[in-house]
């Protein structure tokens, strides 16, 4: 665990047991959250033992560095879907049913595990709630939210099935991590690079297409959004051949003066590098995806009116063909890490 020998000093606060003396032990994660100081300034360090902390957790106060005692066995979880219902009996949508939200500047987590424990397949033979949306099954598991920027996560299992990882606002950078789903299980309009990742499809009982891994929807003046470097995408074993796709742009709806529709200036972009791919990632590589219109009709969002590309795949799901275009040779300097990362040094 790293950090574990450390001295007392190393830690602000424990959660759950102290293996120091003198640090301050709490019985929950939101617990010590809450003992932090609100103006931040220095990282506020909080030890997270082995256990599975079922809490529902809002993180925002800046510069809280959450650090597991174990990978796989400290284990942040909650259960909530979109379809589910708050407290005030009101559902609890997708923007609202992360296991962990982030919004303050400065978060950190390593060493851990984020999940959202939904049941998504059981859900699929038994619904258990009205749909909302499409289904109402998204589980978001870790969900980057406004004010979140300069978010880093090492070492760190992120799980989930539907929308599992919702990077929507603000800088992150994943290294060393494994995040795993099926539907759009990574997505959102945020900077988010991806370094030496583990990008795992799962399962879907009797669905043909298995699912989609990257869903951006960034802005047109934003440059970056999904960006794998050196990732691995990979499948449960009773994934067919083909049935997944490297994504799809979102258009999410929004409210404008003129009525609610697709928003026009989400300009999608997902970028993979240098990644291994399993033979499960379909040849044809992305989809489209439907979008609501101004005038209220349904419209399919076509991969090559967004911004997504592909360099040096390598594997067995990777294939060249027009649908999976390369990105220009003259643009992949530009997304070295520190110009993805705008100037952010996550260290």
């Amino acid at each position: 665990m790293e950090g574990a020998k450390s001295p007392a000093g190393t830690f602000d606060a424990v959660v759950g047991r102290t293996p120091f003396d003198g640090i301050p032990i709490f019985a929950s994660v939101g617990a010590a959250i809450a003992a932090a100081p609100i103006t931040g300034g220095k990282p506020f360090r909080i030890l997270v033992t082995r256990g599975r902390w079922h809490e529902k957790l809002v993180v925002d106060k800046p510069e809280i560095h959450l650090v597991g005692e174990d990978r796989t066995a400290s284990v942040l979880t909650f259960d909530a879907a979109a379809g589910m219902p708050r407290p005030d009996d009101e559902p609890w949508g997708t923007w609202g049913c992360a296991s962990v939200t982030i919004r303050a500047p400065g978060f950190r987590a390593t060493n851990l595990t984020i999940e959202n424990a939904f049941d998504y397949v059981g859900n699929l033979a038994a619904p258990k709630f009205e749909p909302i949306g499409p289904n109402g099954a998204q589980a978001v598991a870790l969900m980057l939210d406004a004010g979140s920027d300069r978010a880093m996560f090492e070492r760190v299992d992120v799980i989930g099935h539907q929308d599992t990882l919702f990077v929507d606002a603000g800088r992150s950078f994943f290294r060393d991590c494994r995040i795993s789903g099926s539907v759009d299980f990574i997505f959102g309009g945020g900077n988010a690079l991806f370094e030496q990742c583990e990008l795992h499809s799962c399962f879907r009982p009797g669905k043909e297409r298995q699912g989609y891994v990257a869903v951006p929807c960034t802005p047109s003046a934003q440059a970056y959004g999904l960006t794998f470097v050196r990732c691995r995408l990979t499948r449960d074993a009773a994934i067919a051949d083909g049935s997944v796709a490297l994504g799809r742009a979102w258009r999410p709806g929004r409210t404008f003066p003129d009525g609610k529709y697709g928003d026009p200036d989400a300009v999608g972009a997902a970028v993979y590098l240098d990644c291994w791919m399993d033979a499960h990632i379909d040849p044809r590589g992305w989809d489209e995806m439907g979008y609501t219109a101004r005038d209220g009709k349904r419209v399919m969002l076509q991969p090559g009116d967004a911004r997504l590309f592909e360099h040096a795949s390598s594997g067995p799901g990777a294939h060249r063909s027009a649908s999976r275009r390369a990105l220009p040779r003259d643009r992949i300097a530009a997304y070295a890490r520190e110009r993805v990362l705008d100037g952010w040094v996550p260290i």
